[in-house]
């Protein structure tokens, strides 16, 4: 038998992919589980975009592209980025990827050498560790408070930075906590991270979905940080694989060649198809699915603190609730299992997102229609034993 790469032993696994099996083989025993954890829209894309896709295919467009992607579509998100949150971008400077994903692959891969230590919050997205190391830095968890909204801020840098540190990875708003960083926060941080010499990697890629005043992107404050986006959560289209990012422009041609060895392109159909995203026909349906986000949200927060799970940071974007439990359980793997097992409601718990608020809190997704939204909280409610 070959010998796997010792790489294999550090890469951190995903409570929620066990979490979806398991709802899986209830779901095929004949279960209803109603899914609060998985970070997928439950809408799809509009049907203007699917027929783009279908007209791309039939005339021939399935064809490699460039690395950095189709022109037409690199323009369109630019002009995205303009008119919605005020940043002027040469679309030269974007790179179209495989996902989000794959653009925080390329970010890791053209930035970080083996043993660079990168900062990030605690909680986060824990795939973002999983890229760090595949190019051989290593990840340092800062833990953060509801305080601080569950971000890093410029205090952070200062007290954390050390010889071997090169750079933050940080999200606005996050995962899994739906809270963005303020503006005057995300300033100062940047500005620390610069005065180290150090790189600052954004994922913006619940920009779109915000719920309080229309935000701007952190390239208004420094257009020399690299972000991340994605056309899977605003747009709807997770299993397309469509993402990009924006890189000052020192890093396009290393980008690029990485790009071109490691993925050809992305997916051609994909991105002949997402140039009817942003249609202003179109647009207008994603802004409606908005709204309901924002409804759910708006339903599910005073639920939830009636339950007794605490939301210590109301969300202004993306889609969940990170919610506090102590008030029924210090185990939130233990209270997770039993949620799905005798509620039939599947939530994440907080040890895939770090360990310093990993037993007592979880990621609930409302990313499913308000009708099992309502469902899901009367089984939370006789869980609970309310």
């Amino acid at each position: 038998m070959p010998r796997l790469a010792k790489r294999t032993e550090q890469v951190m696994p995903f409570y929620a992919v066990e979490l979806f099996k398991q709802a899986s083989v209830l779901n095929a025993q004949g279960r209803d589980v109603i899914s609060l954890g998985i970070g997928e829209p439950d809408f799809t894309a509009p049907p203007q975009v699917v027929e783009t896709m279908h007209r791309a295919a039939q005339a021939g467009l399935s064809g490699y592209t460039p690395p950095s992607g189709i022109s037409p579509l690199r323009d369109a998100i630019a002009h995205y980025y303009q008119q919605s949150f005020g940043a002027a971008v040469d679309p030269s400077r974007i790179v179209v990827t495989s996902g989000a994903s794959g653009a925080l692959l390329l970010a890791a891969m053209a930035l970080i050498n083996p043993g660079d230590e990168i900062l990030m919050p605690d909680p986060s997205y824990p795939a973002n560790q999983n890229f760090i190391m595949a190019a051989g830095g290593m990840p340092r968890l800062i833990p953060s408070t509801p305080e601080k909204r569950f971000q890093l801020d410029a205090a952070d840098v200062r007290e954390h930075w050390g010889p071997n540190t090169k750079g933050v990875l940080i999200a606005s708003p996050s995962n899994p906590t739906g809270a963005s960083i303020a503006r005057d926060d995300l300033k100062e941080l940047i500005a620390e991270v610069k005065q180290r010499d150090g790189f600052v990697i954004m994922d913006e890629i619940y920009l779109g979905l915000y719920y309080d005043d229309r935000p701007l992107s952190a390239l208004t404050l420094d257009d020399s940080i690299i972000v991340i986006n994605s056309f899977s959560k605003y747009f709807h289209m997770t299993g397309w694989r469509l993402g990009w990012m924006m890189v000052p422009p020192h890093m396009l041609a290393a980008v690029e060649k990485l790009a071109a060895s490691l993925a050809i392109c992305a997916p051609a159909l994909a991105q002949h198809a997402a140039l009817t995203c942003f249609d202003p026909e179109v647009m207008q349906v994603y802004e409606k699915r908005r709204l309901s986000f924002k409804q759910r949200r708006d339903y599910l927060l005073p639920e939830f603190e009636r339950l007794g799970l605490h939301v210590p940071v109301t969300p202004d974007g993306a889609f969940y609730i990170y919610a506090d439990i102590r008030r029924h359980s210090q185990d939130s793997t233990d209270f997770s299992h039993r949620l799905l097992h005798e509620a039939g409601v599947a939530a994440v718990p907080g040890m895939d997102f770090g360990p310093a608020h990993a037993a007592h809190t979880m990621r609930f997704s409302y990313a499913t229609g308000l009708d099992r939204l309502q469902e899901a909280i009367e089984r939370i409610e006789r869980f609970l034993g309310r």
